[in-house]
């Protein structure tokens, strides 16, 4: 497995902030049960026949609420191609913050919310955010992001695993 550590005071970011991570090998996706803003539930076997990419934020989070318009262009993007975005709030985000981000920001895709903390625990136990996920049409994570992702080189991935049967 390889991954690849760049503190951000060597990109020339505020010290301390983040970092990115990336990982190239494939593991599943945990068993997870995901509780919707609308009160619905959706299981990690739900996501399986779609690419789909699984993004844990918070609205206290600046990195986060700055990469949100391009992860609502890219969901855009591909979302006719077999393409879904899970928006995972953390546990610490109030509900209500949730919501009001998600209404006035109109987020086109499915946002839940973590409200005990067991999903960000199964997934790697996150705790910086933004952490994405890229998980493929098989279920199985295929790229991890702590930080802002490269959008294009998330493109070049996403149209990828699009092709793939």
């Amino acid at each position: 497995m390889k991954r690849l550590f760049v503190p951000l005071i060597a990109l020339g970011l505020a010290a301390g902030a983040w970092f990115f991570v990336a990982d190239s090998s494939s593991s599943a996706a945990p068993a997870s049960e995901f509780v919707l803003l609308d009160g619905s539930r959706l299981n990690t076997a739900d996501l399986q026949g779609r690419v789909t990419l699984v993004n844990f934020w918070a609205t206290s989070c600046t990195s986060c609420v700055a990469e949100m318009p391009q992860l609502i262009a890219t969901h855009n993007k591909y979302k006719a191609q077999g393409f879904d975005t899970l928006a995972v709030a953390m546990s610490y985000d109030p509900p209500s913050y949730v919501v009001n981000f998600t209404e006035t920001r109109q987020l086109p895709f499915k946002v839940a919310i973590d409200n005990t903390g067991r999903v960000a625990k199964a997934w790697g136990d996150v705790k910086l955010t933004p952490t994405t996920y890229v998980v493929n049409k098989r279920g199985l994570i295929v790229k991890r992001y702590v930080g802002e992702p490269d959008f294009a080189e998330l493109h070049r991935l996403i149209e990828s695993l699009l092709k793939e049967a």
